[in-house]
């Protein structure tokens, strides 16, 4: 399997917390409470860790609290080179109704030093030169004292080393990291929509701004829709996907599992259709549970059986899409 570089710059504690109905204001008890160690590029990680696939992760973790996600990298059959700073990583709380609703209260991270920031570059550069990257993932927010000027230095960097870069952000620092050329962006519409600077109500208005992204010089753009499923608009065709409804738990790492199952389908050689479907799959196993998606249960191949992929439109590269012929409304 591939070697994978997974950057998380702020992690956080995820203490997920199941509810009947949340109520301000009232007591609650709750149905079901986690916590885990998370951060967008570490739930990458831990799928493609999973799958067989041999997975560095790095970022940044506050020193106090560190023995937590050390104790889960080594669960997970990870390397670890976070660079440690002063402080504790942030704790992010998901309150999630039983219905589906997912209420987020996420806190800002520990402060990270300009010595932290070259810490870490030298950090990346001394694991690119030694390991190989078939890839990298570059996921969530950024910590305080990081600009998003930097985010696009990283990827750079990670380019100047031939290593495709994965990007899953938003606001300032997709706008900035966009202008460095990753190979891959997830946002989904509503990140889409911000960096568009327009509402995306209709499919082709969706199609019309990842076809955009592609024109600043993203080759592959996946474009995350919820309940109505998923764009992917590659190098030389642009497709739809759909997945059967499924009993909603938690949507916390919906998205994370999703450029997972792409990386891992990607990184062993499959199509295009089947990469998309397994990862569509993937995505929907994990909004039944607490956690990231799994491909090892007894439902899962029904589920990736059930997801419909086809094709929007065929095209030469970066060419202006046209409209949807068909699409489901089924959940992801």
């Amino acid at each position: 399997m591939a070697r994978v570089l997974a950057i998380t710059l702020n992690p956080a504690l995820d203490l997920s917390i199941g509810l009947d109905t949340l109520m301000p204001g009232t007591v609650h008890r709750a149905g079901e409470a986690r916590s885990t160690p998370a951060g967008k590029g570490n739930n990458v990680a831990r799928v493609l860790a999973a799958h067989g696939h041999q997975v560095t992760v790095s970022g940044f973790l506050g020193a106090a609290n560190a023995g937590v996600f050390e104790t889960a990298f080594a669960d997970w059959g990870v390397a670890d080179a976070f660079i440690r700073v002063a402080g504790e990583t942030r704790t992010n709380v998901k309150l999630a109704e039983s219905a589906g609703r997912v209420t987020d209260i996420n806190t800002a991270g520990a402060a990270v030093a300009d010595d932290d920031w070259a810490g870490l570059l030298a950090e990346i550069d001394s694991q690119a030169e030694t390991q190989s990257f078939s890839a990298a993932v570059i996921a969530g927010s950024l910590p305080p004292g990081v600009a998003p000027a930097r985010l696009a230095e990283l990827v750079v960097r990670l380019n100047e080393f031939g290593v495709p870069v994965w990007l899953d952000t938003s606001g300032e620092a997709l706008a900035a990291a966009i202008a460095a050329c990753p190979a891959w962006v997830k946002p989904n519409v509503d990140e889409l929509a911000a960096w568009a600077g327009r509402t995306l109500a209709e499919e082709a208005t969706v199609l019309d701004a990842a076809a955009a992204l592609q024109q600043a010089g993203v080759t592959n753009v996946v474009v995350s829709r919820g309940a109505a499923g998923v764009f992917w608009q590659g190098e030389r065709q642009t497709l739809a996907a759909t997945a059967p409804r499924v009993s909603v738990v938690s949507t916390v790492c919906a998205g994370d599992t999703l450029v997972a199952g792409l990386m891992h389908g990607r990184l062993s050689g499959w199509s295009d259709d089947d990469t998309l479907a397994f990862a569509v799959a993937l995505s929907a196993d994990a909004v039944t549970r607490i956690g990231v998606g799994r491909s090892d249960t007894a439902e899962f191949e029904t589920l990736r059986q059930s997801v419909a992929v086809q094709a929007v439109v065929e095209r030469g590269p970066r060419v202006k899409r046209g409209s949807l012929s068909a699409a489901g409304e089924n959940r992801t």
